[in-house]
């Protein structure tokens, strides 16, 4: 694909995110019209908009909807483009945000709060404060080692993240099979049902400082991705740099998975995708990323919630309908990436 067209996809992409959103924000079980859902929008700055739009779909678009689809665009696009930096990052087009074991520990974090009978701020709190601990502990273990500080840094965050997947194992084991069980088990397998107005502000604001981190420096990723050597010989610190996108990478992880639970394969499928349609270069991969990953959880969340006659956790969608797309983009890719 030429420059302009990348262009033109990217514009088009970037577009997308709010044209979904207006769509999934009129779907459900109670149906809204596009224009009166506009208008609903319009009236939370200009209260006059909302005349002749019936009050329940006004609050159902603004207080129920609302929250939940903002959710879903965040979520999406914090762990695509975490996804893209970490593949970056490591120079592998098969690594996530998973990889340093922050959702294995805050999938312990949750599952503790709800274990002891924490409600939805404390069980967030604790899913964000063991994903950050999760990998503190990755990072903390590689410094015990001198050589290949990446390489050892990988194989410390697997560690955390098995150490924390069979701590969440001991608690699903010791948990009252008719309470706390169905509650963990639930929150691991991720979902946006119980996301009200107060879920959004520390993960807009996350998200938001995280995203304009990475598309400032998004033309670094293009440096690192040339090898440390040269990227040394470019002015840059490659260590450095790369352990400060970690720890970017990382917060916005944490609030993501704090918010809607264990959702995979994003941060999988989302950058192949992008990098089949603008190519390689971080300074359009990035956006368009961040883009394609809001749709793309904000489909499968409307999918979830209006197509079907209960709603299916994200996490399970969003693996049956990766796994395919993941195959399909990897053979249309396999030049390389």
């Amino acid at each position: 694909m030429g420059p302009r067209w990348a262009r033109l996809a990217l514009a088009a992409g970037l577009v997308s995110p709010f044209l979904f959103a207006v769509v999934a924000l009129g779907l459900g079980y109670y149906p809204i019209p596009v224009v009166d859902v506009a208008r609903s929008l319009f009236s939370a700055a200009v209260p006059a908009a909302a005349d002749g739009v019936p009050e329940v779909a006004r609050l159902l678009v603004l207080e129920v909807r609302l929250p939940r689809v903002l959710a879903a665009l965040l979520i999406g696009a914090a762990l695509a483009v975490t996804g893209v930096v970490f593949q970056g990052i490591f120079t592998n087009p098969l690594v996530d945000s998973n990889l340093l074991g922050v959702t294995s520990g805050a999938g312990f974090g949750a599952a503790l709060a709800l274990l002891l009978g924490g409600g939805t701020v404390w069980v967030q709190a604790a899913a964000f404060g063991f994903g950050l601990l999760a990998v503190t502990l990755a990072f903390l273990g590689s410094r015990l080692y001198r050589t290949a500080p990446m390489i050892v840094l990988t194989l410390m965050g697997i560690l955390v993240g098995s150490l924390f997947g069979s701590l969440t194992s001991l608690l699903k084991y010791v948990a009252d099979p008719l309470d706390a069980l169905p509650a963990i088990t639930f929150w691991l397998l991720g979902g946006l049902t119980g996301v009200g107005w107060g879920d959004v502000p520390a993960l807009l604001t996350l998200t938001g400082v995280g995203a304009v981190f990475f598309f400032l420096v998004r033309w670094r990723l293009n440096v690192l991705s040339l090898g440390d050597a040269e990227a040394t010989a470019l002015g840059m610190r490659p260590l450095r740099m790369k352990f400060g996108l970690i720890v970017v990478a990382t917060l916005m992880t944490a609030i993501a998975v704090s918010v809607g639970g264990v959702i995979g394969w994003v941060g999988l499928v989302v950058p192949h995708a992008a990098r089949i349609v603008v190519g390689p270069d971080h300074r359009r991969l990035v956006p368009m990323s961040l883009a394609l990953g809001a749709t793309f959880l904000l489909l499968i969340d409307t999918v979830s919630r209006t197509l079907l006659p209960s709603e299916v956790p994200l996490g399970v969608l969003t693996g049956l309908i990766g796994v395919p797309i993941l195959v399909v983009l990897l053979r249309r890719n396999r030049t390389g990436w």
